[in-house]
């Protein structure tokens, strides 16, 4: 939709400090001057027919001859024709001599830099707005524009639910969101900034809706990666382990830290807008979430779904503490590779297989086996044959000895779980250590032996290598075997190798009485309210891959060796002159107090003298983060809040952690509440960097959003990194990253962009790469906002009131009914983008409406009717311009809200509306009353015919004293043409003095150059004499040339029959209606090279 451009007024003004804004608009040539130099694709006025000097070029002196005075005149007429002609190619060459020279630079004079804006609202007061004139606000600053506002809109209480008189829901429904809880680990990122923008867009849309809104914050206690941190923290400050503090001083020690990164996360949710109720926050430790927790296990555990076993565990010898299968990543490896490992100095070797025989007991014979873990065969207890296996059968019922271990003996067994084709046909089996051995072990009955300490080194099981790490003994394993005898061979081997995802330690399988839940009747449940459609995924991909976890399910680790989290409300009663066996289930006993659990015990063990012990074992985060969607309503309480606004409406949040925690607030949900947590859930992608890498420290680009509301320079970023837990080493390859990606830093965005551009990152597609060039391009974005309105503010006079209600009135223009037919287009388009989650499409039908219909066209368009107009014309162009402005604001907002509030509090309120805040107004809807094709069409033939004049003037460097026609191929065109043929005109170059308009049976007009608006009309401007033939017949060519090019290729799609199977109705029609514009474009071109032809023959 090209119009006339903004260059040169203040709707389009360069940011920073300047004039723009103050007094009255610039003179409307000026905004024409700026359009035609904008369609001829320049920007100094020059051009390859801009003006030259005089060629100054004589006529050649011949012998006199005597003519009647009829031939004098002819010859007069024709030296004349011949002189403008040498005149224009002089002025041609010396146009493009002038082009050529390269102009001196002159230096821009130094802008005064703004002193820090400082707010003079008292907190929490409404804003006190300044004057527009003041330096601070005469260009967007988002400083100045987001300051004040978050603080009243909190203590207003405007972002807490609404209930009717009686305590219900509003009759319009409910919208309520339980954001997914930030870790308590530090800052937020640009993930966090993508679900936080995506989900305050829903709310505040619902909110705007007349919706009971809530969205509940809160922040989870994070165990491992808190732990983690603070222990880290302590020994860089201090040299001491959490075991020199004791469990509880180091548990307060943790406390004091959260409370600390809390309130940093909570202030960047603020700077972020996110218009959380904050009377509601939770914490995943607070009194009633703890209150939950323990309700919940000690439910289940009466029930049995919660149980105590001896199994292998996923154990990190880093951490300390055992961790489920989704906090494990396998690193794939095609063959023999050596791994940084923490603890070691050295890397050590994966992705090889070692081969090795044992000694068969009582005889000279030994038996070949392999392992990708040499240091294992310490814990080996019984080697295992297939049945079949000839090779193999005179051994089964024997005796291995094992070489290192005095006095073991290892049965060799006949089990047809062993592939007699791979390998040697013989396994080795460590049922302590490994998951497929410990099903061997149980079969057969061997002993199950573990040989490493929690931290990694070897045991008294391990003979003469007690004490050693558990990689050290991996090469002296293989050196002692090579002395023996006994080593075969190694060989390279693919092998995934199982890491832990918070320490990047391998992890390693080790046998542990731990709390499982058993999983497998819940995961049914939860599939069935998905399949039947009760709880939607979005993305389809998403749901997908929730099937696919869900049906292959296994039973859940809760619990983790640490002191940060949710100690176990579990007791172990050591009953006197008993061998207690601490694996067995019987022995523990489950209270919400230790008396409830003393209790149960007396119940069991009558008249048995015992001692209860509570289990020190904390429980996995993913518990309580699964209980969050109504334990943060107040359950186990019944709860206003509960009864009222549970199940919530969508869980919105990445993909990444629909296992960890999405499925299993579904199978809680259900368990404990009896009713599905949410009713729809969107996961977003995640965000990486420009290059497409996930976001890590390691690597620099890790993107603070308060960084990028602010800005920060290049040094400030590179002293952050020093502040985190990286090596060295980490910290000068993130610098280097840094200084590749913002050479200068990040420049301020404000937050209204960082928003908007997340949002329209958002297609439900794949994953984010995040460009901070294309975030600063928003902030430009939110300038035109800033701008546009301020324009609009100065051509509202002191004491105008809107009308009632932006309704029609009967008297609007052309150009009225256009805009207000594509405002209620916008309106209609992004209320059906957001609630089927099309982000991407919301944001691009606000940033169409804003640019290119209201800033670009009717702002621009209007200026002429209030300039010139009569004062009813006017009055209607001002009151449209109002309805246009303020709908544009409230749209907006939801994507923009500071922006928004600052430039809606300043516009006059219709008469009756005492709304106080535009987070509070009535969301646009769609008014059929508004529709209004016919306009479009119509306004749209004008503004294409003024674009067709511009273009033409700027291709042929015709400055005044041009003659236009347009010429119409149909009855409806024709009749607008005729009736508009005045604001064409006015909208076209001032050089265009005069435009006829002629019907499609009139002949093409002669001595014209032809610009194809639309298969109902084209422009043809007089250009006879005024320009060089063979050179325009040349370009012509060119257009041509592409022209046919692009029908051949429409005309291919639309005959290809897949294609008009595939796609919906209408955009084969729209398609067809390109085809016809297309071979009318062509068609013009043909008729231009036509005419010049012609011209060349006059």
């Amino acid at each position: 939709m090209a119009t006339n451009s903004s260059r040169g007024n203040n709707i389009n003004a360069p940011e920073g400090p300047s004039k723009v804004g103050e007094g009255a608009p610039p003179p409307v040539s000026d905004g024409v001057k700026g359009a035609v130099k904008e369609a001829a694709g320049q920007s100094d006025g020059a051009g390859v027919h801009a003006q030259g000097q005089d060629a100054g070029a004589a006529p050649t002196k011949t012998a006199p001859k005597v003519k009647t005075e009829k031939e004098l005149e002819k010859e007069r007429k024709k030296a004349e024709k011949a002189a403008k002609f040498e005149q224009k190619k002089a002025q041609q060459a010396a146009a493009t001599t002038k082009a050529k020279e390269k102009k001196p630079k002159v230096p821009k004079a130094e802008e005064e830099a703004l002193p820090p804006y400082v707010e003079e609202t008292p907190l929490g007061e409404k804003k006190r707005l300044r004057s527009l004139d003041d330096p601070q606000l005469k260009a967007y600053n988002p400083i100045a524009v987001e300051s004040a506002w978050y603080e009243w809109w909190e203590k207003s209480g405007f972002f807490q639910p609404q209930f009717t008189p009686d305590g219900k829901v509003k009759e319009e429904g409910s919208f309520v969101i339980v954001i997914p809880p930030p870790n308590v680990t530090g800052a937020l990122h640009m993930g966090h900034a993508l679900g936080n923008s995506l989900q305050d867009v829903m709310i505040r849309w619902s909110r705007m809706h007349g919706k009971t809104t809530l969205w509940l914050p809160g922040c989870d206690h994070a165990g491992i990666s808190t732990q983690s941190v603070v222990e880290n923290m302590l020994w860089r400050r201090q040299g001491k382990t959490r075991h020199d503090l004791g469990r509880k001083k180091f548990v307060d020690t943790v406390w004091e830290w959260k409370e600390d990164y809390h309130k940093r996360i909570n202030n960047a949710q603020r700077k972020m807008g996110g218009s959380t109720d904050w009377s509601r926050e939770a914490f995943t430790m607070d009194k009633n979430l703890s209150a939950a927790v323990t309700e919940t296990f000690v439910k289940l555990h009466e029930e049995g779904t919660i149980y105590r076993a001896n199994r292998l565990v996923n154990w990190c010898t880093k951490l300390n503490t055992a961790l489920s299968n989704l906090e494990v990543s396998n690193k794939e490896l095609t063959g023999r590779t050596l791994l940084d490992v923490p603890g070691y100095e050295k890397k050590v070797e994966f992705g090889i297989i070692v081969h090795f025989k044992y000694p068969i007991e009582g005889s000279e014979e030994t038996i070949e086996v392999a392992t990708t873990r040499p240091e294992t065969m310490l814990g080996d207890t019984g080697i295992a044959v297939h049945p079949q296996d000839e090779r193999y059968k005179h051994l089964v019922g024997k005796n291995a000895v094992h070489p290192f271990i005095k006095d073991r003996l290892m049965p060799i067994v006949a089990d047809d779980y062993v592939d007699k084709e791979f390998g040697t046909g013989a396994v080795k089996i460590t049922p302590a250590h490994d998951p497929n051995d410990f099903a061997l072990g149980q079969r057969h009955n061997l002993k199950f032996i573990n040989i490493l300490t929690d931290d990694g080194f070897m045991n008294d099981n391990a003979g003469p290598y007690k004490g050693q790490k558990r990689f050290d003994v991996r090469y002296a394993i293989q050196t002692d075997l090579k002395e023996r005898g006994l080593y075969v061979d190694k060989k390279d081997n693919p092998m995934k190798v199982p890491l832990c995802e918070k320490s990047k330690d391998v992890i390693e399988p080790i046998m542990k009485p731990q709390w499982w839940m058993r999983m497998k009747d819940l995961a049914q449940d939860a599939i069935k309210v998905v399949k039947d459609g009760q709880i939607k995924i979005k993305p389809e991909s998403a749901e997908k891959s929730y099937y696919r976890w869900m049906e292959d399910i296994n039973d859940w680790c809760l619990s983790r060796q640490l002191w940060w989290g949710h100690q176990c409300p579990v007791y172990f009663a050591n009953i006197e002159g008993k061998d207690n066996d601490r694996s067995q289930d019987a022995l523990w006993f489950s209270g919400r107090t230790e008396e409830e659990a003393r209790a149960k015990a007396e119940k069991a063990f009558p008249g048995e003298k015992f001692t209860l012990e509570r289990d020190e074992d904390v429980l996995d985060t993913w518990f309580s983060s699964g209980l969050w969607p109504f334990s943060t309503l107040g359950w186990p309480n019944k709860t206003h809040d509960l009864q009222t606004l549970y199940p919530t409406s969508i869980l919105e949040t990445g993909w990444d952690i629909l296992f960890f925690w999405i499925a299993r607030m579904i199978m809680l949900g259900l368990k404990m509440v009896g009713e599905i947590p949410f009713r729809e859930v969107y996961c977003h992608s995640l965000v990486r960097d420009s290059d497409g890498r996930k976001m890590s420290k390691s690597l620099g680009n890790v993107i603070d959003p308060l960084d990028v509301i602010s800005g920060i320079p290049l040094e400030q970023l590179h002293e952050k990194l020093a502040l985190g837990n990286l090596h060295p080493s980490e910290v000068e390859k993130a610098k280097k990253y840094q200084k590749t990606a913002f050479p200068d830093g990040i420049p301020q965005c404000g937050a209204d962009a960082l928003r908007f551009c997340m949002v329209n990152y958002t297609t439900g597609g794949g994953d984010i790469n995040f460009d901070i060039k294309v975030m600063h391009g928003y902030r430009k974005f939110c300038n035109k906002i800033y701008q546009a309105t301020k324009y609009v503010l100065g051509k509202l006079e002191k004491d105008f009131v809107p009308q009632k209600t932006g309704k029609l009135t009967g008297k609007e223009s052309l150009a009225e009914k256009w805009i207000l037919h594509k405002m209620n287009a916008a309106v209609k388009d992004i209320n059906e983008a957001i609630p089927a989650r099309q982000f991407r499409e919301s944001t691009s039908a606000a940033h169409q409406y804003w640019i290119y219909h209201l800033c670009d066209t009717y702002i621009e368009n209007s200026k002429f009717i209030i300039q010139d107009g009569t004062e009813e014309e006017k009055r209607s162009a001002i009151d449209t311009l109002y309805t246009a402005l303020d709908t544009a604001l409230r749209l907006m907002h939801p994507f923009m809200p500071f922006l928004t509030e600052e430039l809606w509090q300043r516009l006059p309120r219709r008469p009756g509306d005492e709304t106080p805040s535009i987070m509070l107004s009535q969301y646009p809807t769609y008014d059929a009353e508004l529709d209004n094709p016919a306009a479009e069409t119509a306004y749209e033939l004008v503004m294409g015919c003024s674009r067709g004049f511009r273009a033409l003037m700027g291709d042929y460097n015709l400055k005044d004293e041009v003659k236009g026609f347009v010429q119409t191929y149909d009855d409806v065109a024709h009749q607008t043409a005729v009736e508009q043929v005045l604001s064409i005109k006015s909208l076209s170059h001032r050089g265009v003095t005069s435009i006829e308009v002629l019907p499609g049976s009139a002949p093409r007009p002669a001595g014209c150059v032809a610009f194809p608006v639309s298969s109902a009309a084209a422009a043809f401007l007089q250009v006879k004499g005024r320009v060089d033939m063979d050179e325009e017949i040349a370009k012509a060519a060119k257009k041509l040339d592409k022209a046919r090019a692009a029908v051949a290729k429409q005309s291919k799609m639309l005959n290809d029959t897949n294609y008009q199977q595939k796609v919906a109705p209408d955009v084969l029609e729209a398609d067809r209606k390109k085809l016809v514009d297309l071979e009318s474009e062509a068609a013009g071109f043909e008729g231009t090279i036509k005419q010049f032809e012609a011209l060349k023959l006059e």
